[in-house]
């Protein structure tokens, strides 16, 4: 009876579930983590980007502005909604985070999930361990700890480390500045940061051993 339901995209099963939406967040569960202050199904994200990318050039084409942030998330969004109750599709099996600065320069950060919701956010992250990096932004967070880019980078590479394994190795770090482009940082860049948060972490516990000493 129940893979009756795993297989009907659009019938609920009757304790109210879609199963393959709920399939879907299960992959995006076991993607890599990302983190912004990525589930790596690379057919679905390309089919995702080209559809956003064909929608801000024709808004742009329309009505001569481009999108804000919000706009084309609630198009990725909303597309995503429209693949969980279609014959013959199944919902997308990626969540995503949509970064970018509307004309205020303020720099704006939304979530989608496969079943067509999205969220505004001040950090996030999604992926595999995303509940454990997001428990740790949810604690260090603050508006002292993003003051400037540099104090920015190390956070997100601080929530990484408590999930990545092996150091500045297996992090991947970009950063998007208003009117510019995407800034993708080196190996090297990367493991200078994960050497400095390192000895700034050794230094803080030698004098919290000092006081309790």
């Amino acid at each position: 009876m129940a893979s009756r339901y795993d297989r009907a995209i659009t019938v609920f099963s009757p304790d109210g579930h879609l199963f393959q939406v709920e399939y879907a967040q299960e992959a995006v569960k076991k993607g890599s983590t990302a983190v912004s202050e990525q589930l790596r199904l690379t057919a679905d994200a390309r089919v995702v980007i080209n559809r956003a990318r064909v929608e801000c050039q024709s808004h742009k084409l329309t009505v001569e502005d481009p999108v804000t942030v919000e706009y084309i998330t609630r198009f990725i969004a909303t597309l995503k909604q429209k693949y969980t109750q279609s014959n013959g599709r199944r919902p997308f099996g990626i969540s995503a985070l949509i970064v970018g600065f509307d004309d205020d320069g303020i720099p704006r950060l939304y979530q989608t999930d496969p079943s067509g919701t999205y969220h505004a956010w001040k950090a996030n992250a999604i992926g595999r361990s995303a509940k454990t990096v997001r428990e740790f932004l949810e604690k260090n967070y603050t508006e002292d700890a993003i003051a400037n880019d540099n104090e920015a980078i190390k956070l997100a590479i601080r929530a990484l480390l408590e999930v990545v394994q092996s150091g500045g190795k297996n992090i991947e770090l970009a950063i998007i500045r208003r009117n510019q482009p995407l800034k993708m940082f080196s190996a090297k860049e990367i493991e200078l940061q994960v050497t400095a948060i390192e000895k700034e972490k050794e230094e803080a516990e030698k004098k919290k051993s000092k006081k309790t000493a």
